[in-house]
C-alpha cells in the first residue's frame, strides 16, 4: 500500500455553499479533494495530532470541522480521534489503527516538540496510508524543518533554533501561507527578504500560497498549484495555479 503524503499550505475553501454548517470545505482546485480521494475510502479512521496538546476545546472544533471536511467531500470516516495531552499515552495504538493521520497547523516548534515527546516520527515510520499535513504540520514533515521566524522576537533570538530535526517523511521544505505572509514584517525586518531569503544559502524551500500542495508517494514529490523556489538567496516562480511539476527529491 505504501504512504502518501499531502503537504498542504491549507486546504480549507472558505467558500462553503448555502445550507452546509462547516466553517470551511476543502479546495477542489488543483486536483486536491481529487487526488484525495483517491486515497481515502470511506468508512476509515482518523487521528489528527495536535499542535497545541493543551488546547482542549480548540483541538476538539478542529478535529470536528475536519472530519466535517472529509465526510462533505464523500470521504467520512467511521472514527475520529484527537491525539492530545490527554491521551498521548495512546499514541502508539491510534497511529496505528489508523488509515489517515492529519498533522494539525499551528506553531512550527511548539508542536515539533509534542511530535517528539509522543516518538511520532518513529510511529510514522512504520505507517503506510495517507498522512495530511496543514501548514506547520507539513513544514514538520521535513527533516531537518526550516521553523521559520513566525512570532515577536523569533527572528533575533540567538537562541531560536531555525532547523529542528522533523517527521521524517520527506526531505521537501515547505513555507505555507505565501499569498498572506510575503510582505510580513518581524523585528523590524522583512520576512523574506532579510530573513528567509539568508536561511536558503545551500538550501531548498518551496513557498506556496493556501490551495496549492505537494504530494509526496513512491519516492517522488510533485507541486500541484502556484509555488516558488527560494535558494541561495534568491527566489523564482516555478509555477502557477493548476500547474503540476515533479520536484527533485
Amino acid at each position: 500500500m505504501g504512504r502518501s503524503v499531502f503537504l498542504t499550505s491549507s486546504p480549507c475553501d472558505d467558500n462553503v455553499p448555502a445550507g452546509v454548517s462547516l466553517p470551511c470545505i476543502f479546495f477542489t482546485r488543483n486536483r486536491f479533494v481529487m487526488e484525495l480521494q483517491k486515497r481515502v475510502a470511506p468508512g476509515g479512521v482518523m487521528t489528527m495530532v495536535a499542535a497545541y496538546p493543551e488546547d482542549a476545546r480548540g483541538n476538539d472544533e478542529m478535529l470536528a470541522t475536519f472530519a466535517g471536511c472529509f465526510a462533505y467531500h464523500g470521504m467520512a470516516f467511521r472514527e475520529a480521534h484527537m491525539l492530545d495531552s490527554r491521551n498521548s499515552s495512546d499514541a502508539k495504538g491510534l497511529i496505528a489503527a489508523s488509515d489517515v493521520v492529519l498533522l494539525a497547523g499551528g506553531h512550527v516548534p511548539t508542536e515539533n516538540a509534542f511530535f517528539h515527546r509522543i516518538g511520532l516520527p518513529a510511529l510514522l515510520q512504520r505507517f503506510e496510508g495517507v498522512v495530511m499535513g496543514i501548514s506547520a504540520g507539513s513544514m514538520n514533515c521535513c527533516d531537518p524543518v526550516y521553523a521559520q521566524p513566525e512570532e515577536k522576537g523569533e527572528a533575533i533570538d540567538p537562541d531560536f533554533r531555525r532547523f529542528i530535526p522533523g517527521l521524517g517523511l520527506t526531505e521537501i521544505q515547505i513555507i505555507p501561507h505565501y499569498q498572506m505572509v510575503k510582505d510580513n514584517i518581524l523585528d523590524g525586518m522583512r520576512l523574506y527578504e532579510d530573513i528567509t531569503y539568508g536561511d536558503s544559502m545551500g538550501r531548498s524551500f518551496y513557498a506556496i500560497p493556501d490551495g496549492s500542495y505537494v504530494l509526496v508517494e513512491n519516492g517522488r514529490a510533485l507541486l500541484y498549484g502556484e509555488g516558488y523556489l527560494i535558494r541561495n538567496g534568491k527566489m523564482r516562480q516555478l509555477t502557477v495555479e493548476e500547474d503540476i511539476i515533479q520536484l527533485p527529491v
